[in-house]
């Protein structure tokens, strides 16, 4: 099998297996064993298992702060902004993988290599965000940060609170649910050219 794809297959069988059981109680042998390798071969793409779960969560981590900047780009209207942005953390949330466990539930945030990649998404998000607010509404960047971590940790906070209490609701109805109360307080805020 070529490297790259060896690689995409060890990553797919190691993210099955963190999500299942953690980071600590996860094990090299484990990977190997779902990947259908041996530990050498597994040692021959990563030195370790830190090196594995700092790729994963690099791959998640990615993943949400390139669906968010999709959002934001999709549309000009910042009601459609705000309900794709929200819809893509719970799209992120929703997906059968389990990432979002790495990013936003690790059991290994007390590392700083790993912290540092998880605050990546609030920070990168929320820089993104902010934006597009400073921009529209002409406000200092300061405030327009605030506003934009705020509405990122409702996004996380309220699609992971979603999912754990078991989905009682169908995934766009909470989606639209959320991105309705992030617009109600945000629009708040006029266009600068309303000003």
């Amino acid at each position: 099998m070529p490297r790259r794809e060896r690689r995409a297959q060890l990553l797919e069988s190691a993210l099955e297996v963190f999500v299942r059981q953690g980071y600590h109680a996860a094990a090299m042998d484990d990977i190997a064993e779902r990947a259908g390798v041996s530990k050498p071969v597994l040692y021959q793409h990563f030195p370790g298992k830190l090196e594995l779960y700092l790729a994963l969560v690099d791959t998640s981590c990615d993943q949400i702060i390139d669906n968010c900047r999709s959002a934001l780009a999709s549309t000009q209207d910042n009601q459609e902004r705000v309900a794709r942005t929200i819809d893509a953390f719970f799209s992120y949330v929703a997906a059968d993988t389990g990432a979002f466990r790495l990013v936003f539930e690790s059991d290994l945030t007390n590392d700083p290599a790993v912290r540092e990649r998880v605050e990546r998404v609030t920070t990168e998000c929320a820089d993104m965000i902010a934006e597009v607010i400073a921009e529209d509404t002409g406000l200092p960047a300061d405030a327009s940060r605030l506003l934009a971590v705020s509405l990122v940790g409702m996004a996380q906070v309220s699609s992971r609170y979603w999912l754990r209490e078991g989905a009682t609701m169908p995934q766009p109805d909470a989606a639209a649910l959320i991105s309705g109360l992030a617009w109600r307080g945000i629009r708040g805020y006029p266009r600068s050219d309303e000003n």
